[in-house]
């Protein structure tokens, strides 16, 4: 499926900072521990940092003690799209977001329930939305 927010590389550079650039434009990863989602415990939205698309509610983040914010469910599921990744000699399956196509993180299959799925997201690819936000 192609994404409906289509831009340029250039048009991406100006948008993004450079860390958002290379994390959801080239697919990076930022290090564990250094995500200013990391430890947020306000209620609210995660929303995508490149297009605005809702992601990921409060109510679905849980502590992984892996170093990046942790879910066990998206918002919606079509607001994710799910990849095979095989990068790295790993096989992985990478999430990206459906609207925008940027690469979001990875999800797992060692999550809590009701899914058992953790869905590992780098903070640079998220912007929080307060739940009093509009």
């Amino acid at each position: 499926m192609k994404p409906k927010v289509q831009k340029t590389e250039e048009e991406w550079k100006h948008c993004l900072d450079p860390k958002q650039y290379q994390i959801l434009r080239q697919k990076g990863t930022e290090p564990a521990f250094t995500g200013k989602h990391t430890d947020n415990h306000e209620r609210g939205m995660y929303v995508c940092a490149g297009c605005g698309t809702e992601l990921f509610s409060s109510d679905t983040k849980f502590e992984s003690g892996t170093g990046w914010p942790s879910f066990w469910a998206p918002a919606a599921e079509e607001s994710v799209e799910e990849k095979s990744d095989n990068s790295f000699l790993m096989r992985r399956t990478e999430l990206l977001c459906k609207n925008c196509g940027g690469h979001l993180g990875h999800v797992f299959e060692d999550g809590p329930r009701p899914t058992g799925l953790r869905y590992c997201i780098n903070s640079l690819a998220l912007n929080f939305k307060k739940k009093d936000e509009k």
